[in-house]
């Protein structure tokens, strides 16, 4: 497999931790949101990934192909709004419950680490296909 596969493969892994990473920012940032432009409280936001080929290759057992990933779509969360009883909230219901967002705010740190970690392990590929790359030139002088 060309080095250069490799390193595209993950750099499209960088752009989509980057993405899941952005999502469960807004995720955060928008846990008390109960009103949004629709009237509606904020959904959480998921982001949903998909396999890509990137360049097929030959090797000694034969065909293959570098797989990279890209982001296929951004899909609201339509699991059911949070009630919280606060009675002088402006958005209460008759009954003194505000719906709330359906984000679970400790959900949203776990996800945005692993994000983190998953973008730190493709950086830290790139760096070495880089040093491999460096030292090849440096043992052809």
């Amino acid at each position: 497999m060309p080095l250069s596969t490799a390193i595209t493969a993950s750099a499209t892994a960088l752009d989509a931790q980057r993405a899941r990473i952005e999502v469960a920012v807004s995720n955060i940032a928008n846990a008390e949101s109960t009103r949004g432009p629709d009237g509606q409280p904020y959904r959480r936001r998921d982001v949903v990934l998909r396999a890509e080929p990137i360049e097929p290759f030959s090797d000694s057992l034969g065909r293959a192909e570098a797989i990279g990933v890209t982001v296929n779509d951004i899909v609201e969360d339509q699991s059911p709004f949070r009630r919280r009883y606060e009675p002088a909230h402006p958005d209460a219901d008759a009954e003194g419950f505000v719906a709330m967002p359906n984000v679970d705010v400790p959900e949203e740190m776990v996800d945005m680490l692993g994000a983190a970690r998953a973008y730190q392990a493709n950086l830290t590929a790139i760096n070495l296909i880089r040093d491999t790359i460096q030292k090849a030139l440096e043992l052809g002088r």
